[in-house]
């Protein structure tokens, strides 16, 4: 079984940071993707951004020069860093993992984490 634990979240004012993180632990063997997705009220989830193993990125256009996405393998910790929040970024944030439980499998699962809010507003 494998957890996700986030947390930074809160409120800031527009304009300000927040840097999420998200510990992943259980029967993994190998990230394919670490990212994040958001979920205001009444609106659909989101990907916000997310890294591939190799190093990739791709990030909404709406987060793009705004926010960070990085990872530390060792630790199995995805980070997102964001800067000048906006009231329109307000939204439950959730990690999300790709992953394989064994070496040299192709079998890929997901997994999600519980969600932490975000709100920015004055």
């Amino acid at each position: 079984q494998v957890q996700l634990v986030e947390s930074g979240g809160g409120l800031v004012q527009p304009g300000g940071s927040l840097r999420l993180s998200c510990v992943a632990s259980g029967s993994i063997s190998s990230f394919t993707t670490m990212g994040w997705y958001r979920q205001a009220p009444g609106n659909q989830r989101e990907l916000v951004a997310v890294m591939a193993s190799g190093g990739g990125t791709n990030y909404a256009d709406s987060v793009r020069e705004r926010f960070t996405i990085s990872r530390d393998n060792a630790k199995a910790t995805v980070h997102l860093q964001m800067n000048n929040l906006k009231p329109e970024d307000t939204a439950v944030y959730y990690c999300n993992v790709r992953f394989r439980k064994r070496a040299f499998s192709a079998s890929e699962y997901d997994a999600w984490g519980q969600g932490t809010q975000v709100t920015v507003s004055s």
